[in-house]
């Protein structure tokens, strides 16, 4: 199974787009998105200095315009990614390429979206001085009791051996002045403390904004920062996405999906380099890619080929699948074939030993199928009951 992924904020270096011009269309459909960035996304991507892309305002559009073009690149006709991909996955401000690739937003409405969370972000770290850095190597609870002592909170928790630290600048040099045991601090290449509670003006802000924003569900699984969960339902995915500026990104969890998925094959779309470094050290076997320039494609296409699977996600009107979110135990509500329920009814559990997931039908509708029994060990996005949408709800038809 092939996983796309999308990088976040800090992985942009200066003129790294530069070659991709080259690539037939590649300029125009970024002069496209620099039209609903309100940046010159062409002059950031090819000649603008770090100190220039290292802003928040502009590495956040660039970085998403980056993945979406590229995307393209690979696959020239969208909709064909749909039987090829088996789940997307982005990383912080990755994650709004990842919701533009599984098509629960457009592009325009992404490059909005991501315009204004840069501004408010940008905003929201100009009140106070504050940064990141990663805390590589260490014992790991050792570092989570460092990060703590220091005032600091764990923003990204990247998997074994990275802890990403993020609050005042003056905490996070005393945290490089005095690092964990056996561990690294290394400064990262932004301007903010993003994913702490600094960042809750921004949430506020981007709140106001997704309400107006319509969504579609994802036409392959999504899996989100939060906590690694299969998002199936658009506007969750949203709510999702705006909420995890000001809190951590478990991108552990995102990987421990993709392993309970069966992945065995990643692509990351540039900036690439950061995210499948990340999958070698935690998922041993999976093979990677980090799409870097177009003489890299004739390699992605192949693992394209090699590794594709389709999505067991439809977007036909005439059914909807509501997906396990998560490895577990099925638990069923009691919902039988033919009921019909509400919009936001529960219609199950799926247990873990940590925790529970509730699922419910966002949309509402009929019964069609169970698809597991209850008792059923389920894996994440697995099909879990098969619903006809009611009339009376026409946004479930459309979405």
């Amino acid at each position: 199974m092939l996983v796309i992924l999308a990088p976040g904020q800090g992985a942009q270096t200066p003129g790294f787009l530069a070659p991709w011009l080259e690539v037939p269309g590649f300029e125009d459909r970024l002069t496209w998105l620099s039209a609903a960035a309100g940046l010159d996304l062409v002059a950031h991507g090819t000649t603008s200095d770090a100190e220039t892309i290292r802003d928040t305002a502009v590495a956040q559009p660039l970085i998403v315009a980056a993945g979406l073009v590229s995307l393209l690149a690979l696959f020239p006709h969208p909709g064909d990614a749909f039987g090829q991909v088996g789940a997307g996955a982005g990383h912080s401000v990755g994650e709004i390429t990842a919701a533009v690739g599984t098509g629960v937003l457009s592009a325009e409405q992404g490059m909005v979206l991501v315009r204004e969370r840069g501004r408010a972000m940008a905003a929201a770290s100009a009140t106070t001085p504050t940064t990141m850095a990663a805390v590589v190597g260490g014992d790991h609870d050792e570092v989570l009791a460092a990060i703590e002592q220091h005032g600091l909170t764990a923003a990204n928790h990247n998997g074994t051996g990275q802890v990403v630290a993020a609050g005042t600048v003056a905490q996070v040099d005393a945290l490089r002045a005095a690092p964990p045991a056996k561990a690294r601090v290394i400064p990262l290449s932004v301007a903010g403390a993003f994913h702490t509670h600094h960042m809750a003006p921004a949430v506020s802000r981007l709140e106001r904004y997704a309400r107006a924003i319509t969504t579609h569900d994802p036409r392959t699984r999504l899996l989100s920062n939060r906590d690694g969960a299969v998002v199936h339902d658009g506007r969750d995915a949203l709510d999702r996405i705006v909420g995890q500026v000001a809190s951590p990104v478990r991108w552990d969890l995102c990987m421990r999906t993709m392993a309970d998925l069966g992945v065995t094959a990643v692509i990351e779309v540039p900036p690439a380099g950061t995210l499948t470094g990340l999958v070698k050290r935690n998922l041993p076997g999976v093979e990677t890619l980090a799409l870097k320039t177009p003489d890299d494609l004739d390699a992605a296409r192949r693992l394209v080929q090699e590794h594709g699977t389709p999505s067991p996600l439809s977007t036909t009107p005439t059914w909807r699948l509501l997906v396990a979110p998560s490895a577990g135990t099925w638990r069923a509500a009691g919902t039988t074939p033919g009921a019909t329920l509400e919009p936001g009814a529960p219609v199950g559990v799926v247990a873990t030993h940590r925790d529970e997931h509730t699922v419910s039908a966002p949309h509402g509708g009929t019964v069609v199928e169970l698809l597991v029994e209850d008792g059923d060990p389920v894996r994440p996005g697995q099909p879990l009951v098969r619903l006809h949408p009611e009339a009376a709800h026409p946004e479930a038809v459309l979405a």
